[in-house]
């Protein structure tokens, strides 16, 4: 590790004294923790100090000028970071956070967990995320979105706000009536307010589209982000249940039109059904816990994709949420050979070890779901 890193303690890690001058960094309810021996505590005030804001060499520039020895204290660096404990910022991620008291709390929440990531609290801040539907799943991620650092959230909708579309973290019961474009801006500003919350230009491209109506995947606004080449989403709650991608990536994986062949290939009524399940827009539904769990995986899912840390888990699959005990399971949907997208002559972005929409994953000791290939 270079002298330039800006070594990050997360404010929350314990710092723990002991009688003897000993003292246990971190460690607590099973995580892995750094124990300092005697005169270990004289390093604690110093650790407590390290708020990313410092280089590495000032840091122990400044542990000399206090008295302690730089190299105990380089040690002590080391072993945090090979506990996990100690975050490393780029001082471009200093740049990127938003400026001011309320500002810089905020942000010190978030920083560890994206710093952690290959681009750092910059990517985030640079992103912008496109949410269709200010549902009561779409609402609810949109602000988490934006609390956990995109830079840019635009929440697009049409309709009026119904008194069933209140959710904790998204549009509320003062909301009704109120368009829900504006509604669920207001949510995205009470968990952010310094998010771009503005359209995007005929000449700026989301990075990423969350499709948060129930039947999106038969939405037009899915063919227009597949032929922009725009990276989307599947995030609803069809029912009760949670339902969370495919996470389709235009010209790498399979696309939603995959999906729904598939679907036509097990049952050939299909085409029949999903006209009548689109033909009008369906009630608001999912209970709030549910609501807030498909919210939290999608945007799990979002950030995963944008901070290019793994392939998220929806890619050419879907994750379900049902109820009553919100388990989740994967199906996967490879691409189909009769889809133009042409993903079939591609290799997979996933290893598909199931038939198409088969459940896998299924937790020890739940009821095994039943095989469907018209949900997912």
């Amino acid at each position: 590790m270079t002298d330039f890193a800006h070594p990050l303690l997360p404010a929350a890690t314990p710092l723990l004294r002991d009688d003897d001058g000993a003292a246990q960094v971190g460690g607590v309810d099973g995580s892995d923790g750094l124990a300092l021996g005697p005169g270990g505590a004289a390093v604690v005030a110093l650790l407590r100090g390290l708020d990313g804001r410092r280089a590495q060499k000032a840091v122990l520039a400044d542990a000399a000028e206090a008295g302690l020895d730089p190299a105990v204290v380089l040690r002590v660096l080391d072993g945090l970071r090979s506990a996990g404990l100690l975050v490393d910022l780029d001082a471009g991620d200093l740049l990127a956070a938003d400026a001011g008291p309320a500002a810089a709390a905020r942000t010190a929440v978030e920083l560890p967990a994206a710093s952690a990531r290959p681009g750092g609290w910059r990517t985030r801040r640079q992103a912008a995320v496109v949410v269709e539907g200010a549902t009561r799943v779409g609402a609810p991620l949109a602000a988490m979105l934006a609390a956990s650092g995109i830079g840019r959230v635009t929440v697009r909708d049409t309709g009026l706000t119904a008194a069933g579309d209140a959710v904790v973290g998204g549009l509320g019961a003062a909301d009704e009536g109120r368009p829900r474009a504006l509604a669920a801006a207001d949510a995205v500003r009470r968990a952010s307010p310094l998010t771009d919350l503005r359209p995007l230009g005929a000449d700026t491209a989301a990075d990423l589209v969350v499709l948060a109506r129930p039947w999106a995947a038969s939405d037009p606004l899915a063919a227009g982000a597949h032929r922009a080449g725009v990276p989307h989403l599947v995030a609803t709650v069809r029912g009760e249940t949670g339902v969370v991608g495919p996470l389709v990536v235009p010209g790498v994986t399979s696309c939603l039109q995959c999906a729904d062949l598939r679907r036509r290939d097990a049952d050939p009524r299909w085409p029949r059904l999903a006209a009548q399940l689109t033909r009008s827009q369906p009630p608001p539904s999912g209970a709030t816990i549910t609501c807030l769990l498909t919210a939290a995986t999608a945007a799990l899912q979002v950030l995963a994709y944008l901070d290019g840390t793994s392939a998220p888990a929806a890619l050419a699959a879907t994750v379900e949420l049902p109820p009553p005990h919100l388990t989740p399971r994967v199906r996967r949907w490879p691409a189909h050979p009769a889809c133009p997208c042409g993903a079939a002559e591609r290799p997979p972005a996933t290893s598909a070890a199931t038939r198409p929409g088969e459940p896998t994953a299924v937790p020890v000791g739940t009821e095994a779901p039943r095989q469907g290939t018209m949900g997912g």
